[in-house]
């Protein structure tokens, strides 16, 4: 099978062909004649964001953390699914290595009857899993190697996914003195409206994913939703993290957690942006009280869901891999 991911920068002299990378993506820039202006275009946006991208990942080591998470996830799969089959699991990244063409020789090499895809986008946008599968399909020629192919399109109402996040939640939820002071922030990778507009999910399947953890909580602190991450001029999902937070403070809130919900492995938007960027904002506004929920990574109820996803669509009378 293979674990598809955004990928991260390994180095802060990778940032810049990084973000080439993704500005290159046709998922995400796309306008009339974009296929003659799209590589001058990223490139000259990948020249003035490097040095402010590369500030900050320098503030959480330099690098990127998502490739040894996702590394982690893979090879706690592959155990976990190895009681039924002869799993392999590799890792493609969409914008930085290890590529969807390094993924493709990997499984070449094992040949099997039959391959998962499972992007690691709990939520279906066409920017994110969209952009994986669409990589996929350009890149994958097999020669003389035919597999049956499932795809996990989504799993934002998966049973296993939610019970990992509200785990998730209640550990850190129960760290506070008294929860009932707290408000728990469901925080999400933001997305042009006019992408929402054009009939993609994503917004109607956060928000049931919101709607179906807290539903499990149960928890007796306040919530709501907001959106990070905003480049650009054009208008995105709101509200942003910025005036989420502007809004607790100027109503007395004090104790405030937010839980990344469109991310299952840390990184640069959980480390940096939400533990550094806006824990300052937060301080400032006299929020004393601010805390994140770590992400899912390789924790043992994540890992068993990926799992459940994968034998879910693994016909009963395969042969598994060989």
């Amino acid at each position: 099978m293979v674990l598809f991911q955004l990928g991260g920068p390994d180095s802060l002299e990778a940032v810049e062909p990084f973000l080439y990378n993704l500005f290159c993506d046709p998922d995400i820039i796309d306008f009339p004649f974009a296929r003659i202006a799209r590589q001058p275009l990223a490139r000259l946006i990948a020249s003035r964001r490097a040095r402010h991208v590369a500030h900050h990942y320098a503030g959480i080591g330099g690098k990127s953390p998502l490739l040894e998470h996702t590394a982690r996830q893979a090879a706690a799969l592959e155990t976990a699914l190895r009681s039924d089959f002869d799993a392999r699991v590799a890792v493609a990244m969409r914008y930085w290595h290890p590529l969807t063409e390094e993924a493709i020789r990997a499984m070449e090499r094992h040949a099997p009857e039959e391959l998962v895809l499972l992007p690691l986008y709990p939520q279906y946008s066409r920017t994110t899993t969209g952009s994986s599968l669409n990589e996929w399909a350009r890149r994958f020629h097999p020669d003389g190697w035919n597999p049956r192919i499932q795809v996990v399109r989504e799993f934002h109402e998966d049973e296993g996914y939610l019970d990992a996040v509200a785990e998730a939640v209640d550990r850190s939820l129960a760290e506070f003195p008294d929860p009932r002071g707290v408000d728990v922030v469901f925080s999400a990778h933001s997305i042009p409206v006019s992408v929402v507009e054009r009939g993609d999910p994503y917004q109607r399947q956060i928000e049931r994913t919101v709607e179906l953890v807290w539903r499990r909580g149960a928890w007796p602190a306040r919530h709501c939703l907001c959106y990070q991450s905003k480049v650009g001029a054009s208008k995105w999902l709101g509200p942003s993290m910025h005036q989420t937070l502007r809004r607790l403070a100027g109503e007395g809130r004090r104790s405030v957690l937010v839980a990344p919900v469109s991310f299952v492995s840390d990184h640069v938007e959980t480390l940096h942006e939400i533990a550094i960027e806006h824990r300052e904002q937060a301080h400032s506004l006299g929020i004393a009280d601010y805390r994140m929920v770590p992400g899912l990574n390789d924790s043992p109820s994540f890992i068993q869901a990926l799992a459940a996803l994968v034998r879910s669509r693994v016909a009963v009378t395969s042969p598994g891999y060989t």
